[in-house]
């Protein structure tokens, strides 16, 4: 193992940010010069001494650096805006399931939710990226994925195609019939749409969720969806899996952990 690789522990090991880079309107990605073991689709814990700690997907990943996105929405997130290259904050992890890697597949990224696909995009075979935001200021990745079979929507037909990226898919599946997979991560009830243009078509999906969580490893509890850990058995989960959780796309926990529904977690979370 090289010396200046994070090991896996759930003591955060502090690192100091080697860059910062804008992607989109309230998101920056923030990289670090450390080698991690990583899968795509896997998550860490960063930490801000003082403040709070939050999960982040690796969104960026090579032998010697990785990088986290985020979009400043709430306290924490806004904190994370304002840091800058020389910064420190803690990391530990990486924690979570990852996406299984198959031929023959479609990608779909909502706003941030493309930083937990991203990885994921770097590693597939010539995928369809369909790329959607509600506006041109929020689409992030646009050129790091340019020579890919990229599909760009957004809600007011600012850039790109003018629709949501349901739309885009259920174009993509009709036409295509070779997709076998269809890899998303985003809002969750788009995501919910996205499965059910996959069942419609009878291709299988994999889906990353974002729930609250204190821990990262399965102790907490706070990131409960029905009856799984989103820490430890997701963030990951296939279409049998979300067809069998009645949260999903309806439902999750507050830090508190009272139960609302998925439209009030997001205006908090």
């Amino acid at each position: 193992m090289p010396n200046n690789e994070i090991k896996k522990t759930d003591i955060p090991q502090v690192l100091e940010i080697s860059d910062v880079v804008g992607e989109g309107k309230e998101q920056k990605s923030f990289f670090f010069k450390q080698s991690l073991q990583c899968r795509p689709g896997q998550f860490i814990m960063v930490w801000i001494p003082g403040l709070d700690e939050k999960p982040m997907a690796v969104s960026y990943w090579s032998r010697n650096e990785f990088a986290f996105t985020s979009k400043a929405i709430g306290k924490f997130t806004n904190a994370l805006e304002k840091l800058k290259k020389g910064d420190k904050v803690g990391i530990r992890g990486p924690y979570g399931s990852s996406f299984s890697i198959k031929s023959n597949a479609c990608v779909v990224g909502g706003g941030v939710g493309m930083a937990s696909v991203s990885t994921l995009i770097d590693v597939l075979k010539n995928p369809i990226v369909i790329n959607g935001a509600r506006s041109k200021e929020y689409l992030i990745y646009l050129d790091r994925f340019k020579s890919k079979k990229m599909i760009v929507a957004t809600d007011d037909g600012s850039f790109g195609r003018k629709g949501f990226v349901t739309q885009v898919l259920n174009g993509v599946l009709t036409e295509n019939k070779k997709i076998k997979m269809v890899y998303t991560c985003g809002q969750e009830i788009m995501m919910k749409k996205v499965l059910g243009v996959c069942n419609r078509h009878n291709v299988e999906c994999e889906a990353s969720l974002e729930r609250y969580m204190a821990c990262g490893f399965g102790i907490c509890g706070k990131c409960m969806i029905n009856d799984k850990l989103c820490c430890v058995d997701g963030p990951i989960f296939n279409s049998k899996q979300l067809m069998s959780m009645p949260d999903f796309g309806n439902f999750a926990m507050l830090k508190s952990g009272r139960k609302v529904t998925i439209e009030e977690y997001h205006k908090i979370h």
